[in-house]
């Protein structure tokens, strides 16, 4: 059969990940000492792991390039949806917030509120729940300059600490949703794989539950 391709977010969530792969028997060894490879195996169990960014992670999913991919919620919630999400892996958790200025009252006045944010289609569907008709302006670095610049009434973002926020003089108004980072799979590989795919799953799941009852 052939290798089971894994796609792992770099950054936050990839020692996370690391973690959890160990922990249900998979050697991830090259992984924690990858150098400039590309691509990392663990021989012993046919799996081959590949570093991404998010938003790229849920592309080789989808197009089934990975099998398997580990990837945050605020991402899925971003993107298409041609891929089954299977476990909530409960790491990597944050917050979609909406914050502002002191003292700017969002959901007051008749004309319409500008939102800067990196997750257009969270924020707009967030506001359109509420019956709002925003102005989404789309950044992709530090959205909580934005307010502050006059560039929109309010963000938004994900939240771990909230620090970056009160330290550039942001308070939250309203809590969106929780989110964390999430396994998902290749639909055509659930068949192609499934034996081993399930097996993986099964593994996790036993795991997470284990450690979020701990």
């Amino acid at each position: 059969m052939a290798k089971l391709k894994i796609a792992l977010t770099k950054g936050r969530l990839e020692k996370n990940s690391i973690e959890i792969f160990e922990a249900v028997g998979i050697n991830c060894g090259e992984l924690k000492n990858k150098g400039r490879k590309l691509i990392f195996n663990d021989e012993e169990n046919d799996i081959e792991f590949f570093l991404a960014k998010a938003a790229d992670v849920v592309t080789y999913v989808e197009h089934g390039a990975a099998d398997i991919g580990i990837v945050g919620k605020d991402t899925l919630m971003e993107s298409g949806k041609n891929y089954y999400e299977v476990v909530d892996l409960k790491v990597g958790k944050c917050k979609f917030i909406v914050a502002a200025m002191p003292g700017v009252n969002l959901y007051s006045g008749y004309n319409n509120k500008k939102i800067a944010t990196k997750y257009p289609a969270v924020a707009r569907e967030f506001f359109s729940k509420k019956g709002m008709d925003v102005e989404i302006i789309k950044i992709e670095g530090s959205v909580e300059i934005a307010p502050i610049l006059g560039l929109a009434d309010a963000i938004v973002d994900i939240m771990e600490t909230g620090t970056t926020l009160r330290e550039n003089g942001l308070i939250v108004l309203e809590e969106v949703c929780d989110i964390s980072a999430r396994m998902i799979v290749n639909v055509a590989s659930l068949k192609m794989k499934k034996e081993k795919i399930e097996d993986i799953i099964y593994k996790i799941q036993k795991y997470v539950d284990h450690e979020s009852a701990c």
